[in-house]
């Protein structure tokens, strides 16, 4: 079975985040960061290069492959802000249309400012998002 690509790292969540650019995109990803602490309540670790996580959890899916992830996070890509809060949620539509301007991936949220969405929105998301992760697995703290 393929091992998980994207795993915690020892990199500072700050030096990340003090790093990007260009100076507004690193803006958004401070709020971004000021948000999902306050709406998850963990403190962020870097998974992979480029996604700020927080918290985690254990899966085994019915085919037996299993692993570890992320609970919530986001990415301060180039193009866009990866935001993983459920996105795959359907019963979130009342959400996602008071959120503000947004696309959906098949794992993720993408905006482009923070300035397009209604924060208090998507710190409703990523709350509803950890319980009905936490309804399925386990969700720990860091």
């Amino acid at each position: 079975m393929a091992d998980n690509k994207t795993k915690p790292t020892e990199v500072s969540v700050d030096d990340f985040l003090a790093a990007v650019e260009p100076a507004d995109r690193r803006s958004d990803a401070l709020a971004l960061d000021r948000l999902f602490r306050k709406a998850t309540g963990f403190t962020p670790r870097l998974w992979g290069p480029t996604i700020v996580g927080y918290g985690r959890y254990a899966y085994t899916y019915e085919s037996g492959h299993s692993g570890e992830s992320l609970a919530a996070g986001f990415s301060p890509r180039k193009a866009e802000h990866s935001l993983y809060v459920g996105a795959g949620d359907d019963d979130a539509a009342p959400l996602l249309a008071q959120l503000g301007k947004h696309k959906i991936g098949k794992s993720c949220l993408y905006i482009k400012r923070l300035s397009d969405i209604d924060p208090d929105v998507l710190e409703a998301m990523i709350r509803r998002s950890l319980a009905q992760l936490g309804q399925k697995w386990p969700v720990y703290a860091e």
